[in-house]
């Protein structure tokens, strides 16, 4: 079976020899794959930051995806949330091969929460949390584990860094409390949803339903899931950053049902470990993402 690979994704070879790698066994893998999984191809294919999706029909005629990841920690652990759910507030899984980090979806409509006003779609997110915030699978990733190692790694930037010290020293106290929180751990939490990772149902089910997608999926707190909705759309916040942020925050902690003060916690914490990726991990650090992470991180707070 023939088919094209996008050409912005082929260009992601240059991001490193791992890349490189996996770009040049993708075209065997794809096509493995739908010869197992008995799939045709249903249109163009598109990707994402880190994964090929292909339009497919499965042998019964129905609409699904084809999914296939570049392997990397965040994205381990995606197929068992999603057998999780169930289909309850995220995409449903047909199918999936761990080992191939491939995944089978049903289709979804092209509509997502870019186009909607912030503070509806921070609604409707909020009453996803309420589906998605069930009892977390013992196989995944610990969000204390990951706190602890924040408060090393925050340790490691230099106080000429662009950023406030105060503000660094505050996410490590918060990461250091969390960490030892029992409360930290045991719930399936999404960790990266935003505008763009819901999509409404399928063209001719209830149009008011909504799933979530392209989770990275840990064991944790249903306050850390805040950050990634204030942070997205950022320039739509225009001349009104403090009460912008402000009202989306509380548009999803009401919904939701959160505690006001840990919910803040969560998102100062979050906010600083973007820029200390930026800082420390990027070989060209993002100065807007920069400045966006520190003004939310501010902008909560006031």
């Amino acid at each position: 079976m023939t088919f094209t690979l996008p050409g912005t994704l082929l260009a992601y070879a240059d991001r490193g020899p791992d890349w490189a790698t996996w770009l040049d066994g993708l075209p065997g893998v794809v096509r493995g794959l739908l010869e197992e999984w008995e799939l045709t191809l249903d249109g163009p294919a598109t990707h994402g930051r880190t994964a090929l999706v292909m339009p497919v029909r499965t042998s019964a005629g129905d609409a699904a995806v084809l999914k296939v990841g570049w392997p990397h920690g965040a994205a381990e652990h995606e197929a068992l949330a999603l057998q999780r759910w169930g289909g309850r507030g995220a995409v449903r899984l047909l199918r999936a091969d761990p080992h191939r980090w491939a995944l089978l979806l049903e289709r979804l409509g092209d509509e997502d929460l870019t186009e909607h006003w912030d503070l509806q779609a921070c609604e409707i997110v909020a009453g996803l949390y309420g589906r998605l915030h069930v009892a977390a699978p013992p196989q995944l990733r610990l969000l204390s584990a990951q706190a602890a190692r924040w408060v090393e790694e925050l340790g490691a930037l230099d106080r000429s860094a662009p950023v406030p010290h105060r503000l660094v020293e505050q996410a490590r106290s918060l990461a250091r409390s969390f960490a030892t929180d029992p409360a930290t751990d045991g719930t399936l939490v999404h960790t990266d949803l935003h505008f763009a990772n819901v999509l409404a149902a399928a063209e001719g089910e209830d149009e008011r339903a909504w799933r979530a997608i392209d989770p990275k999926p840990l064991s944790g707190d249903p306050h850390y899931e805040l950050a990634p909705m204030l942070l997205n759309r950022y320039g739509d916040y225009a001349g009104r950053l403090r009460d912008g942020v402000r009202d989306r925050f509380f548009a999803l902690v009401d919904g939701a049902g959160l505690d006001e003060d840990r919910a803040r916690a969560w998102v100062v914490v979050r906010a600083v470990v973007n820029v200390k990726g930026e800082l420390l991990e990027s070989a060209a650090p993002d100065k807007d993402s920069i400045t966006a992470s520190i003004a939310v991180a501010k902008a909560v707070q006031d």
